[in-house]
Order: C-alpha cells, then sequence, then structure tokens
C-alpha cells in the first residue's frame, strides 16, 4: 500500500539548520549520565525505537513527568502514560512485554520508560515495519496513532499529530534535549482522517464556531434544555490531568462516566467542544453546579506551570468571554470559579499554578488586548514586496482581503517578505492567515527576522486556514524593516501561498 506522507511543522533556528539533523538520531545534551536521557537511550537500544520519537511521545503526554506515581483523569502512569482501563491496557501490556510488575512500571521512571518502548514497539510489529523502515521516524507515525487508543480515526491522528509535534519545534528540558528536526510522517489509512487541530476543522462547534465540534459518549453527560431548564450562571474551569487528545478520547469512553463542555489544547489554543451548551456536562462533581455551569477543561497537570501557555489562557479567556456574554454571567471570580470552588469538590484544580491574574485580565479585556498590534496584508501599500514569481488569486473564500499570493516551491529561497514599523524592542507574537486546500503547501516555510538571527516555522497550508494561526512569540527589534517571509525553499509539496500577517506586542 503506498503510504500518505505529509510534511509536518517544524522550526529551526535558520532556514537551513533543519536540513542538517538526521530524523531518528538521537540528540541528547552533553549529560549523558543524567537519568531521563539514560533511560530513553537503553529504551531506544532494546526495543529499536527512535530515542527522539519516545522522547517526543513522553513530552506530549506528560511533558517527561512521571507525576510520583499518580495515576491521570483515565487512569494512565507514567511518563508514558501507561494507561489500565477498561478499554485501554497498555499497562498490562508493558507488564507482559518487559516482565516487570505493574507497581514498578506505574513509579520507576526508567521502567515505565522501557514499558512504553516495548508498546510502541509491538504496534510497530503488528504494523508490519521492519530493521529499515523502523530507522526512519516518519514509518512509525501509525504505531504512535495505536499507542493512543483513541476512539476514532480522528482522535488518533490528533494524538498522534501532537506527539510529532514537538519533533519539528525541538525539546529541551530535565536534562533532554532533541534539535528541531524536519519529519516527514506516514499517516497512511490515517491522511483520510478529519483533521481536528485546524483553525477551521472541518465540523465547527455548534455553539462557539472557532471551536471544533467531537461529541462525548452519550454516557457521558444528560441532555438538557438549557436555559430553559436551568438558568447558566458560572463557568468552571478545570485541568485535565492528561494530554488533549487523551482527554477528548476520554469523555468520548463509556467507562468515563465524566464530560465537560469545552477542552483547551495546551501549546496553541485550539479548543474541542464535546458538550452543547444546552446539555448537562458531568465536571463538578456537585449536580447543582453541573445544572448551573459549563465546564472549560484545559490540557496540562495541576502541579506543571508550563502547560499554562500564554495561548491557551487567551484562547480559553476569549470562549469564557463569549459564554458570559452569551448568558449574563458575570467576569469576576463569582461567576468563573476553579473546581476547586465547587461546594464538596474533592479536586484541586486548577492548581495554584493557574494564574487567575492573567487569565482574568485576559476575560475583561484589561489584559487580553494586546499593547501594539498591526496586520499587514499582501494588498498593503508598502508593506508586502514579493517577485513576478509570485501569482494572485482569489480562488479561496478563507482568503484575507480581496486575494492573496501564490508561487511553485523551488530550491530557492525567493520570499514574500511583509514590512511593518515595529514600536519598540521586545516580544511579539506572529500570527499568519492562510487559505487551506488540499493542493496547497504541506511545509510552508514562514522566516521570522527575530533580533537574534532568522527563525523558521513551517507550516502545513493544507489545513487550519481560513483564520489567525499563532507560529509563534519572537524577540524583534524596533525600526521599519521585514519582519515575516514566506519562502519558497521547502521540500513539502503544494503551492506556498502569502496571504496576511498579524503582529502584536506582548
Amino acid at each position: 500500500m503506498t503510504l500518505a506522507r505529509t510534511r509536518l511543522t517544524a522550526l529551526a533556528t535558520s532556514a537551513f539548520a533543519v536540513l542538517l539533523i538526521g530524523a531518528g538520531q538521537p540528540a541528547w545534551s552533553e549529560a549523558k549520565d543524567a537519568p531521563l536521557p539514560a533511560a530513553f537511550a537503553k529504551a531506544a537500544a532494546q526495543y529499536d525505537v527512535p530515542s527522539d520519537l519516545l522522547v517526543a511521545l513522553a513530552y506530549a503526554e506528560t511533558r517527561l513527568d512521571g507525576h510520583n506515581g499518580e495515576p491521570s483523569a483515565s487512569n494512565g502512569f507514567g511518563l508514558m502514560h501507561l494507561v489500565s482501563n477498561p478499554t485501554n491496557h497498555s499497562l498490562e501490556q508493558a507488564a507482559e512485554l518487559t516482565k516487570l510488575p505493574a507497581d514498578k512500571l506505574k513509579a520507576d521512571d526508567e521502567a515505565n520508560i522501557l514499558g512504553g518502548a516495548a508498546v510502541l514497539r509491538a504496534h510497530a510489529d503488528k504494523l508490519g515495519l521492519d530493521e529499515s523502515a523502523r530507522k526512519d521516524i516518519g514509518r512509525w507515525y501509525q504505531a504512535v496513532a495505536k499507542y493512543g487508543n483513541a476512539t476514532s480515526p480522528d482522535l488518533a491522528r490528533l494524538y498522534a499529530d501532537g506527539v510529532y509535534e514537538p519533533l519539528g519545534l525541538g525539546i529541551d528540558t530535565l536534562g533532554v534535549r532533541v534539535k528541531p528536526q524536519e519529519v516527514t510522517a506516514d499517516r497512511g489509512e490515517y491522511a483520510k482522517a478529519r483533521d481536528l487541530s485546524g483553525a477551521q476543522a472541518a465540523a465547527a462547534s455548534p455553539d462557539y464556531p472557532p471551536a471544533a465540534w467531537v461529541a462525548a459518549n452519550s454516557g457521558n453527560y444528560r441532555v438538557s434544555d438549557r436555559e430553559t431548564s436551568y438558568n447558566i450562571d458560572r463557568v468552571v474551569i478545570h485541568v485535565t490531568q492528561g494530554s488533549y487528545a487523551g482527554t477528548i478520547s476520554w469523555f468520548q469512553n463509556p467507562s468515563a462516566n465524566v464530560s465537560a463542555h469545552y477542552v483547551v489544547k495546551s501549546s496553541n489554543g485550539a479548543i474541542t467542544q464535546m458538550v452543547r451548551d444546552k446539555d448537562v456536562a458531568w465536571h463538578a462533581g456537585n449536580s447543582t453546579y453541573n445544572n448551573r455551569s459549563i465546564g472549560i477543561e484545559h490540557e496540562g497537570f495541576v502541579n506543571d506551570a508550563s502547560w499554562f501557555t500564554d495561548s491557551m489562557y487567551r484562547a480559553s479567556a476569549a470562549l469564557t468571554r463569549a459564554l458570559c456574554d452569551k448568558y449574563g454571567i458575570p467576569k469576576t471570580r463569582t461567576g468563573i470559579i476553579g473546581h476547586n470552588e465547587v461546594p464538596g469538590a474533592t479536586h484541586t484544580d486548577p492548581g495554584s499554578h493557574w494564574n487567575w491574574t492573567t487569565y482574568m485580565n485576559y476575560v475583561t479585556g484589561g489584559g487580553g488586548t494586546p499593547s501594539w498590534t498591526t496586520t499587514v496584508d499582501n494588498a498593503t501599500a508598502g508593506g508586502f514586496t514579493a517577485s513576478a514569481n509570485w501569482g494572485t488569486s482569489a480562488y479561496s473564500s478563507q482568503r484575507h482581503g480581496a486575494d492573496y499570493r501564490f508561487a511553485d516551491p523551488v530550491a530557492a529561497s525567493d520570499p514574500a517578505w511583509y514590512s511593518a514599523a515595529i514600536p519598540t524592542t521586545g516580544t511579539y507574537r506572529i500570527e499568519v492567515w492562510y487559505p487551506a486546500d488540499a493542493g496547497y503547501n504541506s511545509s510552508a516555510p514562514y522566516i521570522v527576522a527575530a533580533s537574534g538571527g532568522n527563525e523558521t516555522v513551517y507550516v502545513d497550508q493544507r489545513s487550519g486556514g481560513g483564520a489567525w494561526r499563532s507560529i509563534g512569540e519572537f524577540s524583534l527589534s524596533a525600526g521599519t524593516q521585514n519582519v515575516v517571509g514566506v519562502s519558497r525553499w521547502t521540500s513539502g509539496t503544494g503551492l506556498v501561498i502569502a496571504d496576511a500577517v498579524r503582529i502584536s506586542r506582548l
């Protein structure tokens, strides 16, 4: 069978550095004798799994935190999130494959990493990956999708994409370092699955259009007719104690008996709605509060502040602000509460690392509006330059403004540049707008002229279009200059698109 191949998002410090990294080769920090690097190296060698991939999987699941053997919401354990519940028995499978006791796999980092590697290798074997194929990180995509034990192909793709994303961005934490690298992933059967990660998902939320819609299992919530049956007067803030994809999958699991209306992703603030606003989600542990509230889950763990990104805060605050406006909920800490503040609560989320001051400022607009922002379209006078090799099109209805520019990929940069007058040296968020289409580029290079040197982010323009999409935060120098370029130099396939960028001072 011919495998579908897609170039996933990557970031490097220059437009060329990514080409020098060999996918699948370990890229640890100098501290090779540190416990975690040694554990990943041992597991990779023992089960012939790319070490960088093991790190990326652990990072996507837990940020490399074993949480002292405490379980996640779906009863998963350790860095590799080995699960034991009625529909996922990866913990038991790991015990059988490694001959290690389950209790050791739960609490010991080295054992847990070995267990995760063994399970992942077992999936690869079932898929027929031979020794040669196992050397290519991209060929493991379907095995990673199986590891997540998702309830549908759509969620399996969301899970696997979430594992591969850190490979492009790079990982440097707890003595473990994986250099940024451009990876070609073989999605195989999952190439046809619905993309739930795009800014405009195939099925939009019925109550909050910026979100995707993935229905929770009907046994995990109660159909109702709010606000006729009950008034909605609270928003309850939760932390998932698990990953974004894992939480969505868990709410679709009939064994869960829990759900929330919305789930928010850490890295980019993507939102999925799972229960209609009118229906009663089972999230608060208190029937009265379930009846009167909207529950919002945030990807992460309460004891790790790294999950609570600015993108997450801003996206969640925009959702909460819209809910407050729609249902007349006070934009105060009376109307917006933590799960731990529900009467009779036994949960501690969102925990001490949740920054209520920042969040409420974003909800009320006191801190949610950037101090300075500018939008540069391809038609902005004096703000956009491109060679004659770039054509003009109004084909897609997802375009920003009247039209956008396009060009074939070539082995030459030939960038289209967006210029702006940056008011002060500082940190700025860069967002890009492009129309998405199956014929557009799978790895379009956006070059940011940061103060410390050019940085390049690769974006799959086949999905996630028709909306602003953050590509990161960058240090920019003051002055009028070319700030963002769209290069044609990519090994991705399809037309490279240049439409619009938005630059905001943080």
